[in-house]
């Protein structure tokens, strides 16, 4: 038998060989109890993919039970919600953890799975209606970019459309089935309306333009709780009292501070309180919101920096937090309200995590343009003086925050610093900050990330000979762009999943998507030069760093043509770059076993070619 490799080792000292549960553990996310009360259901990978579990809700002080198997599903389940009567989960799930997303209900018991959806090309989750009997869905028909909001009768199947457009989703119906709230519009474009069930009549609630807009109906019906960032810098919980069938008498916020994003809303089934997660720099603050006097009182903490979703219990009197952070794994706690105990663990994985995982620092630096940017650091145990140093880039409009990195942690492990920063266009930062790389802003953005070599660089963090660029998504577009806008800086570089040509993306993305996209990138026919000049594929004789390539082979958002074309280029110009495709894996990479190998590769990858090592990918 062959002696495991260098990277396997490493691997084994965090959890225990390539499968390294210290490193993989079990996610636990999106806590949902059930109307009565008795059961909880949440979202985990146990089996390997994220599915529904449900189980007995214990009372205080007590850990749930987990059951030995979870929900039936078609896919990996994204969201799910209770329907108010409790005979049902509806679910969000993705085939092959494709981005054609399909709608389902179960029972609790998993004993009835009906797909609500089949014919659709795609379809999202909504709310409920205050019966149940009516399920929120947006519904894409094949090679449309418009979507339909409906309302789906379980009964008989017939369905009543509120909204048709881009992007709609059914938001809120209030208790007496009367009045709904829609969203339409794309993220940056968002905007909402309440609709009168029995005559049609719609309302603006509030101005278009939102990045966040949400809503939930007060348990008289009478008042709108919004959580929204329309005509204001930072998103905020707004109160809007409703006049008559369908009028606005005001709106006022209720929640709100000049420097933070209001990241998660959750009220209490009595509709007396509200919990409020606030995102500073990144990390999450919980408080409580009495309703009635508008007085704010703050959450005893959680582990972890970052939460990531919470409810009440029926009775009010204790939250239940999905929280993680970049030594605790995701997890579920529970926090009682009025005793001021602390947080107890109420679903956490078995094994816990080892003294040797690092946790990162905050850092401020600027742009060229002198835009204040700040990003997270994970330097590794001990280092002294530069190190090899990989740049880490996320995704689209959202966020680094210190939350569990398994990549990360790998990479510190084996010598690698890691610096994930927050470029203009991230979330968490304000709206103006989110706007700063619309169109041709863009190519600020990309000067971000020279920017950002040079900060690790001049502080002595990162070895200049030593630097690499990776990106998911956004950012894995990122990560191209910069390796073939600034081949000088880097030795090394991972594209995840990100988009090489914005032409070929327009054309072979989902119509729903390239809608969406439109108002972020640039229109593909107006905006043709311009997209042109921003796409990598079109300098790909400039990228001379080695370069990984990794895509799932179901990914329909930036389809995995983007990733072949770049390596054919590549090779074709006599490169040798990496190409890890994911089976069964779309934008996201979900399958524990796949998140396993993806790690090992990256970190082979990357420690080979800033580390010299002799070791190559698959």
């Amino acid at each position: 038998m062959a002696m495991p490799g260098f990277t396997e080792r490493r691997l084994a000292r965090l959890g225990g060989g390539t499968d390294a549960p210290g490193l993989f553990p079990t996610r636990y996310l999106d806590p949902a109890p059930s109307p009565d009360g008795a059961l909880l259901a949440w979202i985990s990978d146990r089996d390997g993919r994220p599915r529904v579990w449900v189980a007995p809700l214990p009372p205080e002080g007590r850990a749930v039970v987990e059951p030995d198997r979870p929900l039936p599903a078609g896919g990996d389940v994204e969201a799910m919600c209770w329907s108010p009567d409790g005979l049902w989960i509806a679910c969000q799930v993705a085939p092959h953890g494709g981005e054609r997303t399909g709608v389902q209900v179960v029972s609790p018991d998993g004993s009835d799975l009906r797909d609500l959806a089949p014919g659709a090309a795609a379809a999202t989750l909504g709310v409920w209606s205050p019966t149940g009997r009516q399920l929120g869905i947006t519904i894409y028909a094949e090679g449309s970019g418009d979507g339909q909001a409906c309302l789906v009768d379980l009964r008989d199947g017939t369905s009543v459309v509120l909204a048709s457009g881009p992007a709609p989703h059914v938001c809120a119906v209030s208790g007496d089935g009367r009045r709904a709230v829609v969203r339409l519009g794309p993220e940056g474009a968002r905007r909402l309306e309440l609709v009168d069930l029995r005559s049609g009549r719609r309302t603006e609630l509030l101005p278009g333009g939102a990045g966040v807009a949400d809503a939930r109906f007060g348990v008289t019906g009478r008042q709108l709780y919004v959580h929204t960032d329309a005509g204001r810098e930072r998103p905020a919980l707004l109160a809007v009292t409703l006049r008559g069938s369908s009028g606005v008498s005001a709106v006022y916020p209720i929640a709100e501070r000049p420097d933070d994003d209001l990241d998660l809303v959750a009220l209490d089934p009595a509709g007396v309180r509200a919990a409020l997660s606030w995102n500073v720099d990144g990390r999450s603050e919980v408080e409580l919101l009495d309703l009635r006097s508008g007085l704010l009182e703050p959450v005893v903490p959680v582990p972890g920096d970052v939460v990531t979703g919470a409810a009440f219990t029926l009775d009010g009197n204790a939250l239940i937090l999905a929280n993680e952070g970049p030594a605790v794994s995701p997890r579920l706690s529970r926090i009682a309200l009025d005793v001021h105990s602390d947080a107890t663990p109420l679903l956490r994985p078995a094994k816990q995590l080892g003294a040797s995982f690092v946790e990162p620092t905050l850092h401020e630096f600027r742009g060229e343009d002198g835009l204040r940017l700040s990003g997270w650091l994970f330097r590794p145990r001990g280092a002294l003086g530069p190190q090899p140093t990989l740049i880490w880039l996320h995704g689209p409009e959202s966020q680094e925050r210190p939350a569990f990195q398994p990549l990360f942690q790998a990479l510190t492990a084996e010598g690698v610093a890691v610096f994930a920063p927050n470029v203009r266009g991230s979330g968490g930062y304000g709206r103006t900050f989110r706007a700063a790389d619309d169109g041709e802003r863009r190519f600020a953005a990309i000067a971000d990330v020279r920017a950002a070599v040079d900060f690790v660089v001049s502080a002595g963090i990162a070895d200049p000979a030593r630097v690499g660029v990776s990106g998911r998504s956004y950012g894995g577009y990122l990560a191209l762009a910069a390796l073939a806008w600034y081949p000088e800086l880097f030795s090394v570089g991972v594209d995840v999943c990100g988009i090489s040509d914005f032409a070929t993306f327009y054309a072979r993305t989902e119509p729903w998507i390239a809608a969406a996209a439109a108002a972020e990138y640039g229109d593909p026919h107006t905006d043709a030069d311009l997209l042109q000049e921003l796409s990598p594929l079109q300098r790909v004789d400039r990228i001379t760093a080695p370069l990984l390539v990794v895509h799932g082979t179901h990914d329909t958002q930036v389809p995995v043509d983007e990733a072949q074309q770049v390596v054919d280029a590549l090779r074709e110009r006599g490169a040798s770059p990496g190409f890890l495709l994911l089976e069964d894996e779309g934008h996201e990479v979900r399958g524990r076993d796949n998140r396993v190998v993806f790690v090992r590769e990256v970190v082979r990858w990357v420690v080979a070619h800033l580390r010299g090592l002799s070791e190559q990918t698959a």
